[in-house]
C-alpha cells in the first residue's frame, strides 16, 4: 500500500509539473512527435539479384495449419520483405496477414531481428548481417477452423490454396522481376491441380517450375482426395482442362451432355474473342459444401466453387453455372487487358477501382451470355436470370443516392461483411448493374447498325489483340470510348458517363427494351426462380412484402428486408424471425397464402415475430399480391436478346 501511495504521489507531482510548464509556455498539450519512419523502397522495374524459394507443408488438414519455410537470396543490409496486401481480383487490401503467426527470420540458423513497419503492417524490416547470402523465413498460416474466423479453405477432403498467403517478397522490385520457385507437401493419397508446371515429386511433395513471383501468386493450387480431370479441348495447342475436386467420390459423375457444355464454353469464348492469352488453362472446381464456394480469376486458371450436387443434380443448380464463363472471360478482360488504375507493379501499391463496371461488369455480361451460348443454361434459364437482375435494380432504393461507379469502392469499404440494408447501402453493383449497362450498349449497337454490328465486335477488337501474348495491356475510359466508336460511331462518353456516375436515374431496363423484351411481374414464380430459392434454402418475397426468408437451419428468419417495402414500414429488420402468420405457425406456403388472401381484401397480414428475446405482433398493410419477375416478349422490337444468346458457329 505504501509503495502504491508513493507511486500515486509521484504521478500527481509529475502531472502538476507538466501542467505548470504548459501554463508557463502558454500552450496546451499537443501530439508527441512520431518515431522516425524508415521508408519502404518503391518498386522499380529491375531484375532482383536473388530469388525466392518457398516450401509449403499443407499436410495438417485436421488442424488446418500450413507450415511455411522460405529462403530469400540477394537481400541487402537493410532489407524489407512484404507480405502481399493488395490482391488482384479482390481489388482491395485483403492479404490475410491476420492469419500469419510464429514469424522467424534467420541466417544459417542464427536468428535475425525483425520489426514490423508502423504504417504498413504487411512490411517487415530486417538488418541483414554482413556477408549473409540468404535469409530464411518460417511461419505458420492458420487457415480458418470455424465460420466465425472466416470461410473455410481446407477440409478433411480438399483444399484451395493461394501462394500469396504463403510467401513474402523483397520491396523495391516489380513482382514480375523476382524469380521464385515453390514446392508443396500434401496429405497421403491427395492429388493436386494448378497452372504451374510440375518438375518433380518426392513422396507427397511436389516441386514446381521456376517462375516470376507475379506468376506464382497468379497460380493457385486445388488439392483433395477425390479428383477428376477432364480434357475440354482435346488435341489443342493450348491444352484446356476441367479439374474437379469433391467431398465424396460419388459427386464426380459428369454426364456426356454436361462435359459437352463445358467444351462448348471454351469454343464459344474463342469465337467471341478470336484469340487466347494463355499457353494452357485449368478450371479448378471444388464441388463442396465443406470449403468456400469461391470464384477468382487468374491468367491461366480459374478458382471455382459449386454446390456438391452441381453435376449429380444438374437441373437444380443452373443459377451458378455462369461462374466458369465469367472467370474464363477474365483471362481476356482483367488479366490480359486491365484497367490502368488497377494494374500495380507489386502487391503493396494500392489499386484504384474506377473501371470495375468494365472489368467486372462487362465480364459478368459475357459470363451470362457465354453460359447461354454454350448450353450451361437453357435459353429460358438465361432469360429468367436477366429478369431477376432487372427486377432487383427496378426496385433498388440505393440507386437514388449512390452511383454505380462508386460501388467500385465496396471491396475497400466493406470486404464482403454482412450489411443490414444492402439494397439501400448498395454492394458491388458494378457486377450486375454493370451487366445491364453492357446489355444496353450491345442492343444499342445492334439497333443503330441494323444488326450488322454488336458488342461481339468490340470484344474481338478490344480484348482479342496480340493473340498468344500474356503481356498486360492496360486501358482507360477514353480507350473504351474510342473502341466503341470504332465499332459504332456514337456519343459513347455522353452515354456511359451519366449511367456510371449519375444517381436517381431510371431503372436500367433499356437493354431489355431494345432487346425485344419487357420486365413484368406475375403471381407465379419461374422454374428458374423456384429452383434458385430451393438451392439457396430461402423464400424470396422481395417484390411483394419486401423480404427474403431463410428456409434452412434458421427457418423463418429474415435474411434481408427491402428499404421502403411493406416489411420495412412495419419495422421489420434482418435477423427477425417470423413465428406465425395470421395465427398459424410459420411456413413459406402459409405466408404466401396470406399474401394472396390480402390481395383480395383489406385486412393486414398479422405476423408474430421474435427479435432476440422479444416477441411482438406486426401488421403488414400490403395488398399487392405475390410478384415474381419475368421477361415478356415485345413483338414490336426485333428479338435482339435471343440473338445475343444464340451460339456462334
Amino acid at each position: 500500500m505504501k509503495a502504491a501511495f508513493r507511486a500515486f504521489t509521484l504521478s500527481c507531482c509529475a502531472m502538476a509539473c507538466f501542467a505548470a510548464s504548459c501554463a508557463l509556455a502558454g500552450t496546451s498539450p499537443g501530439p508527441v512527435a512520431s518515431v522516425p519512419y524508415t521508408p519502404i523502397p518503391p518498386p522499380v522495374d529491375r531484375a532482383f539479384p536473388g530469388e525466392i524459394r518457398v516450401s509449403v507443408d499443407a499436410s495438417d488438414v485436421q488442424r488446418r495449419i500450413v507450415h511455411v519455410h522460405e529462403t530469400v537470396t540477394g537481400l541487402g543490409a537493410n532489407a524489407v520483405l512484404l507480405y502481399p496486401k493488395w490482391l488482384p481480383g479482390s481489388h482491395a487490401p485483403e492479404g490475410p496477414i491476420d492469419r500469419v503467426a510464429g514469424i522467424r527470420f534467420s541466417a544459417a540458423g542464427t536468428p535475425i531481428a525483425w520489426t514490423r513497419d508502423p504504417v504498413n503492417v504487411c512490411a517487415f524490416h530486417l538488418i541483414v548481417p554482413p556477408g549473409v547470402r540468404s535469409v530464411d523465413l518460417d511461419f505458420d498460416y492458420l487457415s480458418p477452423t470455424t465460420p466465425k474466423v472466416g470461410t473455410a479453405e481446407i477440409s478433411r477432403d480438399l483444399m484451395e490454396l493461394e501462394w500469396n498467403a504463403f510467401a513474402m517478397y523483397p520491396a523495391g522490385y516489380f513482382a514480375r522481376q523476382i524469380p521464385s520457385q515453390a514446392s508443396m507437401k500434401l496429405p497421403d493419397d491427395w492429388k493436386l491441380a494448378t497452372s504451374l508446371a510440375k518438375i518433380s515429386s518426392e513422396g507427397t511433395t511436389t516441386h514446381f517450375e521456376r517462375v516470376s513471383f507475379e506468376t506464382l501468386v497468379d497460380s493457385p493450387v486445388y488439392a483433395g482426395r477425390h479428383f477428376m480431370r477432364l480434357d475440354l479441348d482435346p488435341g489443342a495447342n493450348a491444352p484446356f482442362f476441367l479439374n474437379v475436386f469433391a467431398d465424396r467420390p460419388e459427386l464426380l459423375k459428369v454426364q456426356p451432355e454436361q462435359l459437352a457444355a463445358y467444351r462448348a464454353l471454351v469454343q464459344q469464348a474463342y469465337k467471341l474473342y478470336g484469340s487466347h492469352h494463355f499457353a494452357h488453362y485449368d478450371f479448378l472446381l471444388a464441388v463442396s459444401d465443406q470449403i468456400e464456394q469461391s470464384g477468382l480469376e487468374h491468367h491461366q486458371s480459374s478458382e471455382l466453387g459449386a454446390d456438391p450436387e452441381a453435376f449429380t443434380e444438374w437441373d437444380k443448380t443452373a443459377s451458378g453455372r455462369d461462374l466458369a464463363a465469367h472467370e474464363l472471360t477474365h483471362s481476356w478482360n482483367g488479366k490480359f487487358r486491365r484497367p490502368a488504375d488497377l494494374w500495380t507493379p507489386n502487391y503493396d501499391v494500392p489499386m484504384r477501382n474506377s473501371l470495375l463496371w468494365v472489368y467486372e461488369g462487362q465480364t459478368e455480361y459475357w459470363g451470362n451470355v457465354l453460359a447461354g451460348r454454350a448450353g450451361l443454361r437453357t435459353r429460358q434459364q438465361s432469360l429468367d436470370q436477366f429478369a431477376e437482375l432487372a427486377a432487383f435494380y427496378d426496385n433498388q432504393a440505393g440507386r437514388r443516392w449512390r452511383a454505380l461507379g462508386d460501388t467500385g469502392n465496396d471491396e475497400i469499404i466493406n470486404p464482403r461483411r454482412p450489411q443490414s440494408w444492402t439494397d439501400w447501402q448498395r454492394f458491388e453493383d458494378y457486377y450486375d448493374e454493370g451487366l445491364l449497362l453492357w446489355l444496353e450498349v450491345d442492343t444499342l449497337i445492334r439497333e443503330r447498325s441494323q444488326g450488322k454490328r454488336s458488342l461481339d465486335d468490340f470484344a474481338r477488337a478490344f480484348f482479342g489483340i496480340n493473340d498468344g501474348s500474356m503481356t498486360v495491356v492496360t486501358y482507360t475510359f477514353d480507350d473504351i470510348v474510342k473502341a466503341l466508336n470504332t465499332v459504332e460511331p456514337y456519343d459513347w462518353a455522353g452515354f456511359l458517363g451519366p449511367r456510371v456516375n449519375g444517381t436517381n436515374r431510371p431503372s436500367p431496363l433499356g437493354g431489355l427494351a431494345q432487346g425485344g423484351y419487357r420486365l413484368v411481374y406475375t403471381d407465379t414464380a419461374s422454374d428458374y426462380f423456384t429452383t434458385t430459392d430451393t438451392q439457396h434454402k430461402r423464400t424470396s418475397l422481395e417484390y411483394s412484402i419486401g423480404v427474403v426468408i431463410d428456409e434452412g437451419d434458421k427457418a423463418g428468419e429474415l435474411q434481408s428486408v427491402q428499404w421502403d417495402s411493406a416489411a420495412f414500414k412495419a419495422g421489420l429488420t434482418e435477423g427477425a424471425q417470423i413465428l406465425a402468420v395470421n395465427g398459424i405457425a410459420y411456413d413459406a406456403e402459409v405466408l404466401k397464402d396470406a399474401i394472396r388472401a390480402a390481395h383480395a381484401g383489406t385486412a393486414p397480414i398479422e405476423l408474430i415475430v421474435r427479435t432476440g428475446e422479444r416477441y411482438r405482433v406486426v401488421n403488414l398493410d400490403y395488398h399487392g399480391g405475390l410478384r415474381y419477375p419475368h421477361l415478356e416478349r415485345d413483338a414490336s422490337v426485333p428479338a435482339r436478346l435471343d440473338d445475343i444468346l444464340s451460339p456462334r458457329t
